[in-house]
């Protein structure tokens, strides 16, 4: 169990100082938060309770492609709040955007026979 709780603890103090650093310095938080951090973190509780450095790896592999459909939102959700929209409407027209993309990329997977 304290295993688990350090796990919450580190994961969410991340976000936390991510965020409390945006407010200060927004350059320094942006490339702190381009940092793949959830998948570093990911891999390295992952690989601390299996020991498994294969699982990891085809973990990696996996993670990538589905990296590539995120992308566009980081482009698409300031041009929306640029617009006018606001940030709950952006938010959300950018994850199902984001859904479909995953969608797509699925398909895309399969028809070039990449196994994930």
């Amino acid at each position: 169990m304290a295993h688990y709780l350090l796990k919450l603890f580190i994961s969410a103090g991340v976000i936390v100082a991510v965020t409390e650093l945006a407010k200060r310095n927004n350059l320094a938080a942006s490339i702190i938060h381009s940092l793949p951090l959830t998948s570093l973190l990911a891999f390295i509780w992952l690989y601390a309770e299996t020991g498994d450095a294969k699982l990891i790896g085809n973990h990696a592999f996996g993670t990538v492609w589905f990296v590539l459909p995120t992308l566009p939102m980081f482009l698409v959700m300031p041009w929306l709040i640029q617009k006018g929209m606001g940030f709950w409407p952006s938010l959300l027209s950018c994850i199902v955007g984001t859904v479909g993309l995953y969608y797509v990329t699925m398909k895309l997977l399969a028809v070039a026979g990449v196994k994930l």
